[in-house]
């Protein structure tokens, strides 16, 4: 029987992985990376991170809409000449707020609404004059006399009606957990501002509530956020033992800081002259809250609320010493920001490197 010779297998050299796809993947990567650096810098730059602007007029000065130059805040005879009334848009504790007009440019007039409140609000003035910056609603003139002040107008108006302006056709591209966590970045950023004032540290008193507090902010067409209502703003100064109390009388409820409530008991009746004062930290207590009225209940939003889980929890820490700052929460509100936006821009690349 003839034997059948063996077919001599074949031997082929072995297969080189090419380099040049992972080359091109790492390249993309270092490119989105490197885009990913300059968006981040310009939406840190453009959106009231910066303390000072650039394009805003020396104190005692503004410009509005495309003009180019600066004018002097206008005077009361300015004023009395040249803004003209419109409409009754609101009335606080404090102030009348009217829309108004200023050579062909709506803005607002403010008055105070009782001359018993004028302390609240000369105050507010004094803050608004010193805290001008990115953070603070713009300046345009005032007259002490007649307890008027005139600021720009941003028609979107106060955050409370936040929700319902994402609703609007115009601005649901707006409605994304990226665009909610840029505003609670710059919410953050005011109450970083204030805590670390040209004045000192300033404590946000008009925030007893959730509703209370989006009604002191405005929010602008190309969305970010304004402090507007500076009536209630006392300084805390450590090293001459002054803290603050919000108020007269007794606050109560979980939205406001352990030490802002009555410590003594429902036995002992309350009496402001035996009330604790306090500091700024009463601000961080509230920030979670705050930011989870800003995140809503798009998609991502839960994502993002898993990542600054740690650093609300430490802002509801009972002792006031062991918050963070407004600084760190910054920071970490900014690191969560850039980490979802480089997981959304390149899913899957790490399994593929």
């Amino acid at each position: 029987m003839e034997r059948k010779p063996h077919l001599a297998r074949r031997q082929f050299p072995p297969r080189e992985v090419s380099s040049v796809p992972l080359g091109l993947l790492l390249a993309a990567v270092l490119l989105l990376n490197a885009l990913l650096y300059l968006y981040l810098n310009r939406v840190y730059s453009s959106s009231g991170r910066a303390e000072t602007d650039p394009g805003l007029c020396p104190l005692g000065y503004f410009k509005l809409g495309a003009v180019k130059n600066c004018s002097p805040w206008l005077s009361c005879e300015a004023m009395n000449r040249e803004v003209r009334k419109l409409k009754c848009v609101g009335e606080g504790a404090v102030k009348k707020v009217f829309l108004s007009e200023w050579k062909e440019n709506k803005v607002v007039l403010s008055q105070l609404t009782s001359l018993e409140l004028k302390e609240d609000f000369l105050h507010g003035l004094k803050m608004l004059k010193a805290l001008q910056s990115k953070h603070v609603v713009r300046l345009l003139g005032y007259c002490e006399q007649q307890f008027t002040i005139l600021t720009e107008y941003h028609p979107l108006g106060s955050l409370r009606g936040l929700n319902e302006t994402l609703h609007i056709p115009k601005y649901k591209d707006m409605n994304t957990w990226h665009r909610r966590l840029m505003l609670a970045i710059d919410y953050v950023s005011v109450i970083r501002y204030l805590h670390n004032s040209p004045l000192g540290t300033l404590v946000m008193c008009d925030s007893n509530d959730l509703d209370k507090v989006l009604s002191q902010y405005l929010l602008t067409s190309d969305f970010h956020i304004l402090v507007n209502d500076l009536d209630a703003l006392p300084l805390v100064n450590r090293s001459a033992g002054r803290l603050v109390k919000c108020g007269h009388r007794e606050l109560q409820g979980e939205f406001v800081a352990p030490e802002q409530r009555w410590p003594y008991g429902e036995e002992v009746p309350f009496q402001d002259d035996l009330m604790p004062p306090y500091d700024e930290k009463t601000d961080i207590w509230k920030i979670p809250d705050v930011s989870n009225f800003f995140l809503g209940h798009v998609e991502g939003s839960d994502i993002v609320r898993l990542h600054l889980f740690d650093i609300h929890a430490a802002c509801k820490k009972k002792d006031p010493a062991e918050r963070p700052s407004a600084q760190d929460i910054l920071d970490t509100y900014r690191k969560v920001l850039t980490l979802l936006i480089r997981e959304a821009a390149m899913p899957g690349t790490r399994e593929m490197l």
